[in-house]
């Protein structure tokens, strides 16, 4: 069997569409799939053997509807030449749930309670200053930010931020999951980046649903356990920031715990307002 030939093979395997992927042939760099270390072994993802141009994940991401396969842009675990947890396999895709049978508003609010909970005998912030954190709300959960008017068309934010991406990170691999849309390729890869948040990446891949369809946010690619979306509709106001910052504490509180000086969720939100790409670190 020639290369072409292989390529178009695997990547129906992992698509279902024998006839869409045929337009991936020529554009593709080397690469081979993935199988989970775990489980049975499932096909996790395609995954190039070269860092990608961001000409190529905006071929393949318009693509996306007739291949049936969504474009990620993976970074490696730093240093690390196994380049975890893609290449090493260390991938779950039959541990999740589907993101379809959550609530996500109902899951911002139970997370929010839980990391604005003041009661923790470990906990290293007294009551007054683990409220301060989230002020003005306190324990109080604001309820979800109301949706946005969009700057122009999401898949133009997406493709400008994949450029954004290669351009800042030398180390991406370009990744191909069986999905429709980004939120649900998260699930269908097997990406546990959350992993000390929650353990089923289907909760986290059901907010950024809600995401799509509120803010136009697109997913873009991912690390060991980074989250990178675009967004097509942020906030432009303070009070539109400050709520959507309250679904952001909820969702990776370490990026107001640990990644914004002060560490408040009035301070993150400024940084937030017409910002068309949103970054997620979970410790």
């Amino acid at each position: 069997m020639s290369a072409e030939n292989s390529t178009r093979s695997e990547l129906a395997m992992l698509s279902g569409q024998a006839i869409g992927v045929v337009d991936l042939e020529a554009m593709l760099p080397p690469g081979r799939l993935i199988r989970a270390d775990e489980g049975e072994g499932k096909v996790s993802l395609w995954l190039s053997s070269t860092t990608p141009s961001a000409a190529l994940w905006a071929a393949i991401y318009r693509l996306r509807d007739r291949t049936g396969l969504w474009p990620l842009l993976l970074k490696p675990l730093a240093h690390d030449s196994e380049l975890r947890p893609w290449e090493s396999g260390e991938l779950f895709p039959e541990m999740f749930s589907s993101p379809h049978i959550h609530d996500h508003q109902n899951l911002l609010e139970t997370w929010w309670q839980e990391y604005t909970d003041t009661g923790s005998d470990d906990d290293k912030l007294s009551e007054d200053e683990r409220l301060a954190v989230t002020a003005p709300y306190g324990r109080r959960w604001p309820g979800p930010a109301p949706s946005m008017t969009s700057r122009g068309e999401p898949d133009s934010f997406a493709i400008g931020y994949a450029e954004h991406l290669t351009d800042r990170l030398s180390s991406l691999r370009l990744g191909l999951a069986a999905a429709e849309q980004g939120s649900d390729a998260l699930v269908s890869i097997g990406w546990s980046g959350p992993l000390n948040h929650t353990n089923d990446t289907g909760e986290i891949a059901s907010v950024v649903r809600g995401w799509e369809d509120r803010f136009g946010a697109r997913v873009v690619g991912a690390g060991f356990s980074d989250l990178y979306l675009s967004v097509s509709a942020p906030p432009s106001t303070d009070e539109e920031a400050l709520r959507l910052a309250a679904e952001h504490f909820a969702f990776c509180p370490d990026n107001i715990w640990q990644n914004t000086n002060p560490a408040t969720l009035t301070s993150y939100a400024r940084g937030l307002i017409g910002l068309n790409a949103w970054e997620f670190w979970w410790d």
